[in-house]
């Protein structure tokens, strides 16, 4: 079982499951709404999550997707997309121990910063990864 929550620990969650899509995503909007030049996101099954303490709020980010965050920390939690409704992408780095999910590629990266220099030797693909 994996456990993580935000900053100021309003807001603990628990995900099981065997997480997938491991990535460092570059794409504009996880830009923005981290303020971070990329994202590490793992995948899982939305019946394998749950929050356990607290309630994230919630954002409509895109015309698909809903991303959730600490209302009174702002970390962002999860990432949700319409069109993949049996998963959630959840923020790697708001785990306990974000050292057990490296991630295993690049997405988006045909939207990359330009100073962001992509050097790991992991897998880049220029938009998302192809289907699995």
């Amino acid at each position: 079982m994996l456990t993580g929550g935000c900053l100021c620990g309003a807001v603990r969650y628990e995900a099981g499951g065997t997480p997938f899509h491991l990535t460092f995503c570059h794409c504009t909007v996880c830009r923005r709404s981290t303020g971070a030049p990329c994202v590490a996101w793992f995948s899982v099954p939305k019946t394998a999550w749950r929050i356990v303490q607290g309630r994230p709020t919630r954002f409509r980010s895109s015309p698909h997707a809903t991303r959730s965050f600490c209302g009174t920390c702002g970390t962002q939690l999860t990432f949700e997309d319409d069109e993949a409704s049996a998963e959630i992408d959840v923020t790697t780095c708001s785990l306990d121990d974000p050292e057990r999910l490296p991630p295993a590629d690049h997405t988006h990266a045909g939207s990359k910063l330009a100073w962001t220099v992509l050097g790991d030797g992991l897998p880049v693909h220029r938009a998302a990864r192809p289907a699995d």
